[in-house]
């Protein structure tokens, strides 16, 4: 759903405030806004996200994991007017540093982020599954995760030359991950959203 036939510029978009608290993603120069998802979407992310944290405080990265509050500028369109939040964005800690002053956006010519992930919802799952797999595969995001608990499941997309190669993971097996390479976790823990 589009809030308003009027497009947007990149620019356009980082500034604009409509006095409410919608989030809106930024698609093709159109506003859309971000609804709320289920209670089990917000726990997929809150869990997944406490792993990642986890993770990287248990092996010394100098990386963040954030839910939510990063854009990722995208290729989608003619004029790059394309902003996504994913879900989860995994990032080195000095790039979340170098957004401190400035909107939380991974522009076009930055180093994309390690990892995103996004939580698919009945109004998300065909951007999920085939608009930002292309999105983020163009902009050589090294690890995409589509976790859908539309029917449990976790699609682990791995980048290889602007393309994703993609496996499923459902039930108990173990979730293979390049980034996070000692991850110990499958998909029936995360859609319980505990160990």
């Amino acid at each position: 759903m589009t809030v308003t036939t009027q497009k947007f510029t990149f620019e356009q978009y980082l500034s604009y405030e409509d006095g409410t608290d919608v989030q809106y993603e930024l698609v093709d120069g159109e506003l859309v806004p971000m609804s709320l998802g289920t209670g089990k979407h917000g726990n997929v992310i809150w869990f997944l996200g406490k792993q990642f944290d986890e993770l990287i405080a248990s092996t010394e990265r100098s990386w963040v994991s954030r839910s939510s509050v990063i854009g990722v500028q995208s290729p989608r369109g003619r004029a790059w007017e394309t902003s996504r939040i994913p879900d989860i964005t995994v990032l080195p800690l000095a790039q979340w540093e170098a957004m401190a002053s400035r909107e939380a956006v991974i522009r076009m010519n930055e180093p994309p982020p390690l990892l995103v992930v996004e939580v698919v919802s009945p109004s998300t799952k065909s951007d999920d599954y085939r608009s930002k797999r292309g999105e983020y595969g163009f902009l050589e995001i090294p690890e995409y995760w589509i976790v859908d608990p539309l029917v449990e499941k976790v699609t682990v997309c791995v980048v290889e030359n602007q393309f994703y190669d993609a496996t499923e993971f459902i039930g108990d097996d173990p979730i293979q991950s390049t980034v996070f390479p000692e991850l110990n976790l499958n998909t029936d823990q995360i859609m319980r959203g505990n160990l």
